[in-house]
């Protein structure tokens, strides 16, 4: 009996690690910057040759983030503060946290709503035939070949015809926009992979459409729906463009537009925006592990049929 040369597979084992190793290297790399930078002086991180590993770990720069509030911050006091010793404070970080709290009132709202207006639009579409069935999901599907930038002047002008700009109540109406759209796209697929015979035994049963939707597709649709919940909230989270011009006053700010405003400030603290980046992807991460099963199998619903 003939063995199998070893060399080959050795030397395909041995590519296949070094290209994980690179991809890996290339997604945390910034990440563990990010989070390695945080904890370092203004100093230390623009040292040559850099620190990659904090020489000291400190907690300053976080520390700094949650007592913001009450140290006031003018052209005087920035002055004094020298970047370079971990002194300096931007004149927004007192807005840090309240646009924290902006974001993740957002992301729920459009979460929540983007979930009750997905499920009901792609039931009717993948379950209940009617006239024009196609056309409607086309319509749908069409809306987000557009590009996003190109929708901003327009999107612009109905909040401010509706009296929302500068409202948390903008940035929901108009995230929806955005999400509902493939988020029907995601469920649809996932409706159409459950059995029609269970929806058959359903309504034979006696279930009307109300039924049929919350005790025959919602229960087997669960990963589908941790998906787009979680691609809803994600989206909002980090969205920047329509933040930027619907919302000009600091009370309605989120999370990217406020640390966006640090870089453009009197001095920038390298080490205070890394802080508040950490502080920024802590939700989303958090949300991505407790969820990755049903988000890996929701995004790939319907990808694969026969």
């Amino acid at each position: 009996m003939s063995k199998r040369p070893i060399g080959p597979g050795l030397a395909r084992g041995f590519l296949l690690a070094a290209f994980s190793a690179l991809f890996v290297l290339y997604v945390a790399g910034p990440v563990a910057w990010l989070v390695s930078s945080s904890l370092q002086t203004e100093a230390q991180i623009t040292a040559v040759p850099p620190n990659w590993l904090p020489p000291s770990p400190s907690l300053a720069n976080f520390e700094a983030i949650f007592s913001a509030g009450d140290r006031q911050v003018t052209y005087e006091t920035r002055r004094q503060g020298d970047a370079a010793t971990g002194g300096f404070l931007p004149s927004g970080a007192a807005n840090l946290l309240p646009s924290l709290w902006n974001s993740l009132t957002v992301g729920v709202w459009v979460a929540v709503l983007n979930l009750l207006l997905s499920v009901t639009a792609a039931y009717a579409i993948a379950v209940i035939d009617f006239r024009g069935r196609r056309a409607t999901l086309y319509t749908v599907l069409a809306t987000r070949v557009v590009p996003d930038i190109a929708l901003v002047v327009p999107l612009f002008l109905v909040i401010r015809n509706l009296g929302l700009i500068n409202s948390l109540g903008a940035l929901v109406v108009t995230y929806l926009a955005i999400t509902v759209p493939f988020t029907i796209f995601i469920l649809i697929s996932y409706f159409e992979g459950i059995p029609r015979d269970l929806y058959r035994a359903a309504r034979i049963d006696g279930c009307g459409h109300w039924r049929a939707l919350g005790h025959v597709y919602l229960p087997l649709s669960l990963p589908a729906l941790v998906a787009a919940l979680t691609f809803a909230f994600l989206t909002s989270w980090n969205e920047f463009v329509f933040a930027l011009v619907l919302t000009q006053n600091v009370q309605a700010q989120t999370l990217p537009i406020v640390i966006s405003g640090f870089i453009m400030d009197f001095t920038t603290s390298f080490s205070f925006v890394n802080a508040a980046g950490v502080i920024a992807i802590v939700p989303p991460v958090l949300m991505a592990v407790l969820f990755q099963r049903y988000i890996v199998s929701g995004l790939t619903a319907g990808a694969v049929k026969g």
